[in-house]
């Protein structure tokens, strides 16, 4: 069944632990190692963002503006129809403004 639908699935009952059989302990160790891969995970993207971080300081102190940089970074993601449909858009807002 869908996760919309009227009837949900009962929720999973875990059985008390002087009543686990072997099947019980090997899930155990399984959801300890993926929590563990997910905690490693976790703090190599700490140290990642840590690096962008220092990159984007670095930009900063050779006298680049971070923040454009940073629009640069997003830009170059973009898909190219995406970015000159949007680039579009803004200049039509801008006119519309009169800031063009």
């Amino acid at each position: 069944m869908g996760h919309n639908s009227a009837e949900a699935d009962p929720p999973v009952a875990f059985p008390p632990k002087e009543a686990r059989g072997r099947k019980t302990a090997v899930t155990d160790d399984r959801l300890r190692l993926l929590i563990e891969r997910v905690e490693r995970l976790e703090e190599e993207k700490k140290g990642i963002a840590d690096d962008i971080r220092d990159v984007y300081a670095e930009l900063k102190a050779v006298g680049y503006d971070a923040k454009i940089a940073r629009q640069m970074v997003r830009l170059r993601k973009m898909d190219p129809d995406a970015r000159r449909e949007q680039e579009m858009l803004v200049d039509t807002y801008k006119a519309a403004l009169g800031l063009g």
